[in-house]
């Protein structure tokens, strides 16, 4: 990362070839002095003197440009994490040379919209050694971050020049948005029951112990133990687990973030962390639940719907991907966008003026008006209206 005022030139000369230290700009202007004094004088002592001086400004030039040669600098793939949680970021330098590398200096060119970057300071690397320096990102806002440079700086040996070289080091981190642990939501809950009440019976179907085991097959890691059929198990000597008959109500709760429309910046994050927080919550009540949005259409799969969720923007549109013709669940900003819901849906209001909103509400849908100033949490967990 070039220094804040360092002149164009040394910058350009640092990276494209090497750049004068402090030391080494004295050194130099000695040099010249006492080549001057030797020609006006003829002293030959002084002519060694700017003859050595001089032989090792160029010394100090070819070794620290050789000082970053043969160092390789990689990372390696970053784990997905939540906003708010530290994300951790590693990389690797390796000396593939067989001599050592000292006195180095490396920034990590993180984007500024994360932080400023990130820099360390490495002493020695041994030969055909490496070095692995990790720190944490503090992340506030979930999104897809790339960034790709990598700069080392060394003014070793001798500390009369500095030289500065960069590296295609491509990173990808994915901040997944914040995801609100709801204990009950009665906006997914109450889904459908106008139409029926299978739903409900089959969620207490899915959640039974007994009479409805469709197969056995052996245990796997995280299988609950309740689930266990232990005469069987005794049987076979293995732990046999009880895979139980799965009867659906005919209908997904699907989830659409209109994630077409202009929105103001704040409710867009908000209703992106609703989106996630009540698909994870129906998720965990064994609901067929799927998310859609302008850009993917329908999707369904944690890992995919988080990761749709970190990258989704405002004003993202694909016109293959309408909406589907069944019930859901809609979170707008825009209460035009009401007469296009299939009847049975319900609907997740962000206003932007929230005295002007009641008037131009559907008659004859219901759904919660969100209010900024109030926890989204708790309003997530109302009774919709």
């Amino acid at each position: 990362m070039a220094k804040k005022g360092n002149f164009p030139l040394t910058d350009w000369l640092e990276t494209h070839w090497t750049a004068p230290a402090f030391s080494g700009w004295l050194l130099a202007v000695l040099a010249l002095c006492f080549f001057g004094a030797a020609t006006n004088t003829m002293a030959g002592w002084l002519y060694v003197l700017s003859g050595t001086i001089l032989a090792l400004l160029i010394l100090g030039a070819i070794l620290s440009v050789r000082s970053l040669s043969q160092i390789q600098v990689r990372r390696p793939p970053l784990n997905p994490v939540s906003a708010g949680d530290d994300l951790t970021v590693e990389l690797i330098i390796e000396n593939k040379s067989k001599s050592p590398k000292t006195l180095l200096q490396l920034w990590d060119m993180v984007p500024t919209v994360m932080d400023q970057p990130k820099n360390t300071a490495i002493e020695a690397i041994t030969p055909q050694g490496e070095q692995h320096w990790t720190y944490y990102l503090k992340t506030q806002q979930r999104g897809v971050y790339h960034w790709h440079e990598v700069e080392l700086r060394s003014g070793s040996p001798l500390g009369l020049f500095w030289c500065r070289r960069s590296q295609e080091v491509p990173a990808k981190a994915v901040v997944y948005p914040q995801i609100l642990p709801l204990n009950h939501s009665p906006l997914i809950d109450t889904m459908g029951q106008e139409e029926s009440d299978q739903k409900q019976s089959d969620r207490r179907f899915q959640g039974a112990n007994e009479g409805v085991t469709k197969a056995l097959r052996p245990y796997r890691y995280g299988d609950p133990m309740r689930m266990i059929h232990w005469r069987t198990s005794a049987k076979y000597d293995e732990f046999q687990v009880r895979e139980l008959e799965v009867i659906t109500g005919g209908e997904d709760i699907i989830i659409c973030l209109d994630s077409g429309s202009s929105w103001l910046d704040d409710n867009f994050e908000q209703a992106v962390i609703a989106a996630a927080s009540l698909y994870f919550y129906a998720s965990r009540a064994q609901l067929n639940v799927k998310l859609w949005t302008a850009k993917t259409g329908l999707i369904h799969g944690n890992r995919t719907v988080l990761e749709t969720l970190a990258a989704v923007a405002q004003e993202e549109k694909d016109p293959q991907h309408t909406l589907p013709k069944i019930p859901l669940i809609w979170l707008t900003e825009n209460t035009g966008s009401f007469d296009q819901l299939p009847l049975g849906s319900r609907w997740l209001l962000f206003p932007q003026e929230k005295d002007k909103v009641s008037s131009f509400l559907s008659k004859s849908l219901t759904g919660l008006i969100i209010n900024s100033e109030q926890s989204l949490q708790t309003q997530l967990q109302k009774i919709p209206q």
